[in-house]
């Protein structure tokens, strides 16, 4: 029931009280309209304007909060704050369960009150109905001690019902819409404090990134001038520092590459570019390392085919693909890699196929995310987490599409599709 309904109900009746609620009303929506004043001291305000429009001297409000009755508003401040359990054998408790007004015309004769301190009231009778909203009660308004000679009548139980639930539901809407808006204030802060601090990481990220290059390039140089004068003992250890640096290399280059697409400041430079050379060319990156481990490496292109790609970007997606089929498997197993035109259509796919160890069904899907990792004995698979991602992001820059087919414990066929052209 709104306001308009209340009044014109009272109109019928009263024309002087319906004047009275007006204006109690009109007060109560100035109060509950302004946000600068805290919710308990609107609730209590508003308590005031009721007792005083009922021509009461005591009342309360009690607010229900996880199935505990609080006092919010009082007319005697020491009851503020106090909590009530709904199950209390109380009156405010039986109202709460019931949902049903209660009015006791004699408190000195109600078992509820023998205990009570006496003295705070000065006349005998006490109201106590529910606050309701969509028909669940929301809380409790307590009043007694009518002003005057008389007392209070059950026909005051309809002029406070009618006041305390439209009244009270509208100030409890006020006091969630003031939270809201102070959270939405609370977090378009701290995302201005996220993004400046994700700003402030790839500015380091970068900085990182270039300074590690020059130190790396200089361990490489000389790495491969001491390859010419290592004894024969000692060659595999040199081999085995070789392949960390390039290692090393790739990732910062991932790194690189990854901010470059994530921002759409990578321009692709697109050249025709043989197939077959640039298979060997990713295979000989990895020679080494295969030799080491034993492993062998089959390249199964039977045809060459001409492509129009960024040259160095589709290159490293082969390598990175190849290192992580080394990486995957062990000692005397086999590595295929090769390309074919997909039939009925203009496209070629690569395809690196290792005898790892496969992976669950339920990690193919994650497996490109950034940092992506697979729990437990797979976590080999992805490395780092950004050597997948950035073959991810530079297949979509290629307009083409990336997948993997595995079953555990029988190994993992990744591969990638290019249109042919332009």
């Amino acid at each position: 029931m709104n306001a308009l309904e209340i009044v014109s109900n009272f109109a019928m009746t009263d024309r002087f009280r319906a004047v009275d609620l007006l204006k109690a009303i009109l007060e109560i929506a100035e109060i509950i309209n302004n946000s600068r004043v805290s919710y308990d001291k609107r609730l209590n305000r508003i308590l005031k304007i009721i007792l005083d429009y009922m021509k009461v001297e005591q009342g309360s409000i009690m607010v229900l909060e996880r199935r505990k009755l609080v006092v919010r508003a009082a007319s005697r401040p020491e009851l503020i704050g106090l909590r009530q359990a709904v199950s209390d054998n109380s009156v405010a408790g039986w109202v709460a369960n019931s949902g049903d007004p209660l009015f006791v015309g004699d408190i000195s004769r109600d078992g509820r009150f023998k205990k009570r301190n006496d003295y705070h009231y000065k006349k005998n009778s006490l109201l106590s109905v529910p606050v309701l909203h969509d028909k669940k009660v929301i809380g409790v308004f307590n009043i007694t001690d009518k002003a005057g000679n008389t007392d209070l009548l059950k026909e005051d139980v309809s002029y406070l019902l009618q006041f305390s639930s439209t009244i009270l539901w509208s100030l409890m809407q006020q006091k969630l819409h003031d939270k809201l808006k102070k959270q939405q204030t609370t977090l378009r802060k701290r995302n201005r404090e996220l993004r400046h601090q994700e700003e402030l990481r790839k500015q380091l990220s970068g900085l990182l990134v270039h300074d590690l290059k020059a130190p790396l390039s200089e361990v490489v140089a000389n790495l491969d001038i001491l390859s010419y004068s290592v004894s024969p003992e000692n060659r595999e250890f040199l081999k085995g520092a070789q392949i960390g640096c390039d290692r090393a290399v790739r990732m910062i280059s991932n790194l690189v590459g990854i901010n470059k697409m994530e921002e759409e400041k990578l321009t692709l430079l697109r050249e025709e570019v043989n197939t077959q050379d640039l298979l060997q060319e990713a295979l000989s990156g990895i020679t080494g390392m295969a030799r080491m481990k034993q492993i062998e490496l089959i390249d199964e292109s039977q045809k060459t085919e001409l492509i129009i790609v960024d040259r160095t970007i589709i290159l490293r997606v082969l390598q990175n693909l190849l290192m992580n089929a080394l990486t995957n498997s062990k000692s005397g197993a086999i590595i295929r890699v090769g390309c074919c035109p997909v039939a009925k259509k203009r496209k070629i796919e690569f395809y690196v196929s290792d005898q790892g160890e496969g992976i669950p069904a339920d990690k193919q899907e994650v497996i490109f995310d950034k940092y992506a990792r697979v729990n437990g004995e797979h976590d080999s698979l992805v490395g780092s987490g950004l050597g997948l991602y950035f073959c991810k992001l530079a297949i979509d820059q290629h307009r083409g599409t990336i997948g993997i087919n595995s079953v555990p414990g029988h190994g993992s066929r990744f591969f990638f599709t290019l249109p042919l052209g332009c």
